[in-house]
């Protein structure tokens, strides 16, 4: 009863969220879909962590520690370097584009009669292709959620729930392999009643109240899932021994070789040939991906702050609740389940394992948690699936609603422009269609391991141009154009030759990011530029960093003065991701010490991370990143575009 008073209090609180948002939500698409840009940093850093915080991402922690050991967990960890890009040199960016979505961008930054297909084909393809795989991936793991702690069939009417288990099994549908040994149609029946359930709950308070209600929920959802989790990593380490004596009971479950592979943050010793494969992998996916530059609820949240120190804010909070503190929370269920729920070799060559300990996530809150802990981790990960939700619509939406309707069918079909509540109105009907289409995904996925590694395979080849198109005035609409042509071809031969086999990823994604990259800077040479009036527009609106000679001198800038700018930058990123890592390292090594291993190398980590914490600090918030360098003159001789060449 404490468990579900929890939950219904949660409930109630996101109702009451999206209906106190509807008002302001529905006057336009800018308070609908950025609050007015009126988010403060440190919110909308907790909201990025609380989309981050899907419910499927413990799962697959729990899964990747199970198969590969903590340094596995590098694959994740290694987005750091990309949230730091994006908090230094992305966010302030997408703030002064003044744009809603990343398709709109494309009018902005790019010249030339293909803008508005690109527009329609990056709506469809980032806010319906991707945004519903993602979605999928989120509820197959609420799926599993809900059949250990939602069983319907012992709380509703024979009458009311057989006839359900009837349509079931008549029509075929299996949600999911059970975890519990129910049978297929009951299972499938209780699942299809959670996430309907479920999602007409988040549905109803981010279709009502938009990134305002969104955002107010968000940071409530975090702080529970992060309290939850705590308490559950409390419980976990405790039932296996407690810290001080966790690896020795890996050592005894393991045997010292493997319980030093489980535990190792470095590369095992004789990784040998298996080493470059995974370093390729770390090296490629954090930069080769669709999310390179913030593009998507990142870049939406930075486009909701008010200035360009709260953009920066945001992503310097979210980097360091993403990456550091809720890393440690997970690494220590992780490797607790290793102790309370063992395994043989053998086990780990039979079919289903790495489901089967993505599962164990949730089995580990049933069996350790007290109620009243229980029904707090469960909320924690109604949240987190709540928050992920919540944001992949709102963000779909978008694109239906500002680029598909707003920028191509109404003004080009309809031969109008639509009016603020019309656009509102689309907005909240595309939530359902996203909806539907996510879930008949979701019907046809097996693991969230299996489909994480193809959506990284879709997006690797378009994360360089989406990066270069804010560093390199030379990208046009036919680069853009030409990485998401090669992308769709090229990934679903390299899924049918190569397969999924986790062996083979660094084979598909190098293939892929070259692939991709190197088609789009040849088509990038060979294609018209984009013309001097969009750069020059572009250029005084966003103040890019990077190399923008022309633009700049369009403009009367020294063309230095970006150049520079973006070195400052970078050794902001620098600084913050060796501070960022070496804790990380230096704090999980003295939680979870490797066998035999020494702690010198850990409080050394410690020491440099802290010592380098005022040094970025500073820099983050200094005044120095709150305006734009100071113009360089030009030479009255070289104040003519004509003597700049790209």
């Amino acid at each position: 009863m404490l468990d579900l008073l929890i939950v219904m209090a949660f409930v109630l609180y996101g109702l009451g969220s999206g209906l106190r948002a509807r008002g302001k939500a529905s006057q336009s698409l800018n308070e609908y879909f950025l609050a007015g840009r009126t988010i403060k940093g440190w919110k909308a850093g907790f909201s990025m962590g609380a989309t981050q915080f899907a419910a499927d991402t413990p799962l697959l922690v729990t899964g990747l520690v199970a198969t590969a050991g903590v340094f596995a967990l590098w694959r994740l960890w290694i987005y750091g370097l990309a949230f730091l890009l994006m908090a230094f040199i992305f966010a302030v960016g997408w703030r002064r584009a003044g744009v809603l979505t990343d398709a709109e961008l494309t009018c902005v930054r790019y010249s030339g009669k293909g803008v508005t297909p690109l527009r329609l084909l990056k709506a469809i393809y980032y806010g319906t292709v991707i945004n519903c795989v993602v979605l999928a991936m989120v509820l197959v793991a609420a799926i599993r959620i809900a059949e250990v702690f939602l069983p319907w069939h012992l709380w509703l009417p024979a009458g009311l729930y057989e006839p359900i288990v009837a349509l079931i099994a008549n029509l075929g549908i299996q949600l999911g392999e059970s975890i519990t040994g129910l049978d297929p149609a009951m299972m499938s029946a209780n699942n299809l009643i959670s996430i309907l359930l479920i999602l007409a709950f988040t549905a109803m308070y981010s279709i009502t109240g938009g990134l305002r209600a969104v955002v107010q929920t968000d940071v409530m959802q975090f702080s529970l899932a992060m309290i939850g989790t705590l308490l559950y990593a409390w419980f976990v380490v405790d039932a296996a021994g407690g810290l001080s004596g966790l690896t020795d009971r890996i050592v005894e479950l393991y045997g010292s070789e493997q319980a030093s592979r489980m535990l190792s943050f470095a590369p095992p010793a004789d990784a040998g040939e298996a080493l470059m494969p995974f370093l390729v992998i770390v090296g490629l996916q954090w930069f080769f991906q669709m999310n390179a530059d913030g593009t998507g609820y990142l870049a939406q949240r930075s486009m909701a702050c008010p200035t360009d120190r709260d953009a920066r804010i945001a992503g310097l909070v979210f980097t360091w609740l993403q990456i550091f503190l809720r890393s440690l929370f997970w690494m220590a269920i992780a490797v607790g389940l290793l102790v309370l729920y063992p395994f043989t070799p053998g086990d780990m060559a039979g079919d289903g394992f790495t489901a089967g300990r993505e599962a164990l996530f949730v089995q580990g809150i049933e069996d350790l948690l007290p109620p009243g802990v229980r029904g707090l981790m469960l909320v924690g990960l109604l949240a987190a699936l709540a928050s992920t939700v919540d944001t992949h619509l709102n963000w779909g939406a978008s694109y239906w609603s500002n680029d598909v309707y707003g920028g191509v069918f109404a003004p080009h079909v309809l031969k109008r422009k639509p009016k603020d509540r019309e656009l509102v109105l689309v907005a909240r009907l595309s939530n359902v269609l996203i909806l539907v289409i996510a879930m008949i995904i979701m019907a046809n996925l097996g693991s969230i391991q299996t489909a994480w590694f193809i959506s990284l395979l879709f997006g690797a080849g378009m994360g360089s141009v989406l990066v270069l198109r804010w560093l390199w005035e030379r990208i046009n609409l036919y680069s853009e154009l030409t990485a998401m042509a090669v992308s769709l071809i090229t990934a679903p031969l390299l899924l049918y030759y190569l397969g999924t086999d986790p062996d083979r990823e660094w084979v598909r994604l190098g293939i892929m990011a070259l692939t991709t990259t190197s088609a789009a800077i040849l088509v990038t040479f060979i294609t018209p530029a984009t013309d001097d009036a969009t750069l020059k527009r572009f250029y005084s609106r966003v103040r890019p960093f990077g190399f923008w000679r022309r633009a700049a001198m369009l403009n009367g800038v020294a063309g230095a003065v970006s150049v520079k700018a973006l070195g400052t930058r970078l050794f902001a990123v620098a600084v913050t991701a060796v501070s960022l890592f070496s804790l990380l390292v230096g704090v999980g090594r003295l939680m979870f010490p490797p066998p035999d291993g020494s702690s010198v190398i850990s409080w050394v980590c410690i020491a440099v991370g802290l010592l380098l914490v005022p040094v970025w600090l500073r820099i983050a918030m200094g005044h120095e990143f709150d305006s734009d360098p100071e113009d360089e003159p030009l030479p009255d001789e070289m104040a003519t575009p004509e003597n700049s060449t790209y």
